[in-house]
């Protein structure tokens, strides 16, 4: 049984890690939203992408979660009008962020909710094996 409990432990540690590294992801997103480039042809800030994959963990002989990559979204940059920008083209416009501030909000909820469940069901099987070590004594 404190084997599984081990295992539990190994498991949601590897989910607060890729969330973890998936909130540091979308902060540097919603950091850069604003970014303009500074002349004119130049791209502004390229919106970031992290994908997960399973991986055997060998000691346990089970799958645990892991960044597979950060990537880059390919999705079209937003054109702003403003003339007055130095990055601006002959028509006035200017390539910003493709970024959009309310999807990384709401990702960035959903990552905490996922850190938050894992971090509890640690704290489950804390307790769970403390109780199991008094019943022992």
């Amino acid at each position: 049984m404190a084997d599984d409990l081990i295992s539990s432990f190994r498991i949601s540690a590897a989910g607060m890690k890729v969330q973890g590294e998936r909130l540091r992801v979308i902060s540097q997103n919603i950091a850069n939203s604003d970014s303009l480039p500074t002349e004119p042809g130049q791209n502004p800030y390229q919106r970031k992408t992290i994908t997960f994959k399973n991986a055997l963990d060998r000691d346990l002989d089970m799958k645990l979660v892991e960044v597979s990559r950060i990537g880059k979204d390919r999705s079209d940059f937003v054109k702003k009008y403003d003339p007055n920008h130095p990055a601006a083209d002959k028509q006035g416009y200017v390539l910003a962020p493709n970024i959009n501030k309310l999807v990384e909000m709401m990702d960035m909820r959903e990552a905490q909710r996922s850190y938050e469940a894992n971090l509890s069901a640690i704290r489950t099987s804390r307790a769970m094996l403390n109780k199991t070590l008094e019943l022992l004594r």
